[in-house]
């Protein structure tokens, strides 16, 4: 948390690879839009393939065939990245459990930038792309209810929580499934910038936030209490 000798992050970055959860990024991108009016940001998108657009999901997958995606374009890659980055915010999807360069070299990447952040934010599976980089080793975190029990299997180095919406853990925040990337987002706000902030914010969203950290709903559904 930002402390009074010290002013609230500027430079967040945003960590992609191809077919990433779109809401994962879009959810907390929109809160971070919108606090933007408030402080000077500034944002980062740091691929592995940079300039070339990032797509949020296959293009043709299934037996449909369905050609429906939508592409970031990037201002970085991993290998080169802007030297004063304070917060990085790393979502999951599909395109994590594939086994690329790209994935290979995301997590090479974190690895490599998190000593040098002020903070780390992981929404869904990006919990389980940080915890291959070692660092959630020793450390509380969440994940997506419906992967969980594979996520924690694939992890046993960290202390997972079944239960929780979003955990805190120094300066760690990780979320369970898509939308609470944006409970936990708010929340990061709040702790960092201000509660006044986050709750115009959600306000200003038409979104009713949940602020108990500790209750997902979706723990009951998927068999985790």
């Amino acid at each position: 948390m930002s402390t009074p000798s010290q002013s609230p992050p500027i430079h967040i970055g945003l960590l992609l690879f191809t077919d990433f959860e779109a809401l994962d990024v879009f959810g907390p991108m929109n809160c971070l839009n919108a606090l933007s009016r408030s402080f000077p940001l500034r944002i980062s998108i740091l691929t592995h393939t940079a300039p070339k657009p990032v797509n949020t999901w296959p293009v043709d997958p299934g037996p449909h065939k369905s050609s429906f995606t939508q592409a970031v374009v990037p201002t970085h890659t991993f290998s080169n990245p802007p030297d004063d980055l304070e917060v990085l915010f790393v979502p999951g999807g599909f395109g994590m459990y594939e086994k690329t360069e790209e994935v290979a070299a995301a997590v090479e990447f974190i690895k490599t930038v998190y000593p040098k952040l002020r903070y780390l934010n992981t929404i869904c599976t990006g919990s389980e792309l940080v915890a291959r980089a070692g660092v959630l080793t020793g450390k509380r975190a969440t994940s997506n209810k419906m992967l969980f029990k594979q996520i924690q299997e694939a992890c046993p180095g960290v202390e997972w929580v079944p239960k929780a919406r979003w955990v805190v853990d120094g300066d760690i925040y990780t979320a369970s499934g898509v939308t609470a990337g944006i409970d936990m987002t708010l929340a990061f706000i709040q702790d960092v910038y201000g509660k006044e902030h986050a709750d115009e914010i959600a306000d200003r969203l038409e979104y009713e936030r949940a602020t108990n950290s500790e209750d997902d709903p979706f723990a009951k559904k998927y068999g985790l209490e």
